[in-house]
């Protein structure tokens, strides 16, 4: 959150400040507020809510219980006071969290108080985004009864209830990492976590709870079930986090090696996220984990054969040239390859290269076939599939070539496995439908499609279930992922700027712009400020890896999208331009 805005924040909620009882400091020198997890609360601000009032009616009672809930540093012991003696037993406000815009007054009979949520949105245990809050969620009732001749809620919802701006300002959002089914590659699970010096802590309790029962088929943990309890995870001067799991049930004290090498990749890649933490010690049931070596601990750098991007993806640029033949290397200067396709003009509308940069499947110029070469190697192409008018393809880490045939009855899904055989598969809410361009994240996880509405385009995504052999089974129904537009919207292009978030082109009323959007579709909530850029912007070029840079392309011209990525200039045409993948 940006300074402006954190003003912003402050000023519009400056009254339900006062009436909560924040304190400002009166000396002190002005602290910036950072975007880092190291972030404890508000600079400046401590909330400190008013309790129950003697006397206080149904109404305020709910209405202080909302409040309440608004202290800094965040804690809900303000909140419970509200409460029954026996309500502050059973709420559980760890079960979700409810945002919201706004909220409307308290009103209704003493015994049954309601309060309507406007713009409300939910996340589950974890902090992973669950969407917008149906209509009915949206009406929340509290019972109400009187204790000692005060009123005090006997039933709440169990949930953290606060406004966004509120939640945005102490919250940041990370990932969990757990394996795919076969274990050959990280995914990233977002989540948000609080801000502050208990990061490390929250991070690995959430990820030794495992991924959620709806991921099943998905992503699969190493760590052993079971070993979390009351766990706190400790950060010496050194960077060093102390972990130290407890014997689940009917486990092992020790996994075996290979498990081992898996669950500390997890540990290391979800903790690399906390800038305080460098290294971990790991202990299981009071014993020291022997690591590869003899090592007592290892780096949170550990494990990046891993990685969902891809373990030593090719970093060049691929394209086809004004001559048709598929080019490669790094601006300004792409030249043809030596492999079938750049032997001469290959026919090819678009094309995609695998994640080694050693396989290449091309679009025929009018959509009804697919073929495969070698990159480099000498060769024949081959034919893969056959239909109407394929969209550019994908590739994943796993070598899967994923295939969207838009045929008479809509879009139809396959991919092709590394036999070269063709598997269809049914995506809900794509399968059948108009679909305009589509990514697979690297991990192969996740399908994110551009879906041609009535209303307008629509940005979606779809979860893919595989087996531990990675044959895909099934797919999630898709979820929009869309920002939240009040116009319709026209999507040029969309690219991968990082294994969780997708650059987004589209053109509103006067405007050509790019925007990140989070796959999990907490963009709806927090979008992502907008890049305005030249309405003759063609395609995007950007890839999930950090340091390749994001590019609007504009002809032979590749404009920077980012701070980091510098203008370039090819030295000819080239069209279907792209990173590997």
């Amino acid at each position: 959150m940006t300074r402006r805005l954190l003003l912003a924040v402050g000023v519009a909620l400056l009254p339900a400040l006062v009436a909560c009882g924040v304190r400002m400091p009166t000396s002190g020198g002005v602290v910036e507020a950072g975007p880092g997890p190291q972030t404890t609360r508000v600079p400046g601000i401590s909330i400190d809510p008013r309790p129950p009032q003697r006397g206080a009616s149904p109404t305020e009672i709910v209405q202080g219980f909302l409040d309440a809930m608004l202290a800094t540093p965040a804690q809900t012991r303000a909140a419970q006071q509200f409460l029954t003696q026996d309500a502050r037993t059973s709420w559980n406000p760890g079960q979700a969290t409810i945002l919201y815009t706004e909220k409307g007054v308290a009103r209704g009979e003493p015994a049954d108080i309601a309060v309507d949520l406007t713009g409300a949105y939910r996340l589950d245990a974890r902090g992973a985004w669950q969407g917008a809050v149906p209509a009915a969620g949206r009406h929340l009732s509290f019972g109400l009864r009187q204790e000692d001749g005060e009123w005090r809620i006997a039933s709440a919802p169990n949930a953290l209830i606060v406004p966004i701006s509120w939640f945005e300002a102490r919250f940041t959002q990370l990932s969990l990492y757990f394996f795919d089914p076969t274990g050959r590659v990280l995914v990233p699970e977002p989540v948000f976590v609080p801000r502050g010096n208990q990061l490390a802590t929250t991070l690995v309790r959430d990820l030794v709870a495992g991924p959620s029962p709806e991921l099943a088929g998905i992503v699969r943990s190493f760590l052993p079930p079971g070993v979390g309890e009351g766990l706190s995870v400790p950060v010496d001067e050194d960077g060093t986090a102390d972990i130290a799991l407890t014997a689940g049930p009917d486990q092992l004290t020790q996994p075996t090696p290979q498990a081992l090498t898996l669950l500390t990749a997890q540990l290391a890649w979800t903790l690399r996220q906390d800038p305080t933490v460098s290294s971990i010690k790991l202990s299981i049931a009071g014993r020291a984990v022997q690591l590869p070596g003899g090592r007592a601990q290892f780096s949170v750098s550990d494990g990046p054969e891993y990685d969902p991007a891809g373990y030593r993806a090719s970093s060049e640029m691929f394209g086809l040239d004004d001559r048709g033949r598929l080019v490669s290397g790094r601006a300004p200067r792409l030249t043809a390859v030596s492999g079938p396709f750049g032997a001469r003009s290959a026919g090819l509308r678009s094309v995609a290269v695998d994640l080694t940069g050693e396989h290449a499947a091309g679009v025929t110029t009018g959509g009804s076939a697919v073929q495969l070469a070698a990159v480099h190697a000498d060769g024949e192409s081959r034919t893969v599939a056959r239909g109407r008018d394929f969209l550019r393809p994908a590739w994943d880490v796993a070598g899967r070539l994923w295939l969207v045939d838009r045929s008479r009855s809509g879009a139809e899904v396959s991919y092709v496995d590394g036999e070269g055989q063709q598997h269809p598969i049914d995506l809900p809410g794509v399968s059948g439908r108009d679909i305009g361009r589509f990514l697979v994240s690297r991990d192969g996880t996740r399908l994110v499609a551009v879906r041609r509405d009535v209303a307008g385009d629509r940005l979606v995504v779809s979860r893919m279930r595989s087996d531990e052999d990675g044959r895909m089974v099934a797919a999630t129904a898709t979820t929009p992922i869309s920002p939240d537009e009040k116009a319709p919207m026209r999507i040029q292009d969309i690219a991968w700027s990082s294994p969780t978030t997708v650059w987004l082109l589209h053109h509103l009323t006067g405007a050509t712009q790019v925007r990140a959007v989070a796959v999990d579709g907490s963009s709806a909530a927090f979008p992502a400020q907008p890049i305005i850029v030249a309405d003759d912007v063609e395609a995007l070029l950007s890839s999930p890896v950090a340091d390749q840079g994001a590019y609007g392309v504009i002809g032979t011209q590749l404009r920077g999208l980012t701070g980091d990525t510098r203008d370039a200039t090819l030295d000819g045409p080239v069209t279907a331009l792209g990173f590997v993948g």
